[in-house]
């Protein structure tokens, strides 16, 4: 995939005659796979797409966003789906794409677009989840792309004016994922306060639901009676803390050049 050998985790239900090849070639912007070299480099130079399909809504830092349709780009989702089951054991892939909106994470040098990672989410969703499915692919972990997912997927949910939550349940890396910048985003708040704060007011800031806040607080021996106490609680530690994580975030997302606006799905997609 690009200039990327990757060997799969899990099994992924790709057509039954790709069971028996060594290698599959998969072209990393329409994301069609092939069964050689051969024929992955006649399609690479037919291959029309230099970013993926879909919407450019955030581009900052290196850092692009595509939101796709699934039900308008459903080949490429459907393909990105396959794609992310093999480095997912938790996950069902999901065939019928129509009800999902994707967001594609990309980085962009002089060569073009080269997809990082995604996440999903639902154009309704009764629990009010912000993403469905959650991936970063294996040759970008370990480099703050993950955080950078998770952020993005709360930048929407401040748009929308919604709190939101990742579906449940989290396996064990998403949890650790997840409580990390959770932790980042109560303290920060905490930080720019002079007083008592309740946890709703730190859900409207941040978008994180109620629930996730006072797992997180106790996570963090922090909550007392469903307030938190900024002096009795930020210690020196936890603050110095922050600011070591901090630093390693070199790329944030900045809202002001998010270029999207919500759509109400209630009247059909």
């Amino acid at each position: 995939m690009g200039n990327n050998r990757i060997a799969p985790w899990y099994f992924s239900p790709y057509p039954e005659c790709f069971t028996t090849v060594d290698i599959m070639y998969i072209c990393e912007t329409c994301l069609k796979f092939s069964r050689s070299e051969t024929t992955y480099r006649r399609h690479k130079a037919k291959c029309k797409l230099r970013h993926p399909p879909g919407t450019e809504i955030y581009r900052k830092d290196g850092i692009q966003f595509f939101e796709l349709d699934g039900r308008k780009q459903r080949d490429y989702c459907q393909n990105l789906c396959l794609l992310s089951k093999l480095f997912l054991d938790h996950k069902t892939l999901q065939y019928d794409t129509d009800p999902f909106l994707f967001y594609v994470m990309c980085s962009l040098d002089e060569r073009g677009s080269h997809i990082v990672g995604y996440f999903s989410k639902e154009k309704e969703s009764e629990q009010e989840y912000n993403v469905a499915c959650i991936l970063t692919l294996p040759q970008y972990q370990r480099m703050g792309y993950g955080t950078i997912l998770i952020e993005f997927s709360y930048a929407l949910s401040q748009e929308e004016h919604k709190t939101g939550s990742p579906e449940k349940p989290l396996s064990d890396l998403g949890l650790l994922s997840y409580r990390k910048y959770w932790s980042q985003a109560i303290v920060e708040v905490l930080r720019d306060v002079k007083e008592d704060i309740s946890i709703n007011d730190i859900a409207d800031r941040t978008s994180i639901k109620v629930e996730d806040i006072i797992s997180t607080l106790q996570h963090l021996s922090m909550i007392k009676y469903y307030k938190v106490n900024l002096q009795g609680y930020l210690d020196r530690r936890l603050s110095l803390e922050h600011d070591k994580a901090m630093k390693k975030r070199r790329i944030r997302i900045d809202p002001k050049f998010l270029k999207w606006t919500p759509t109400d799905w209630t009247s059909g997609w």
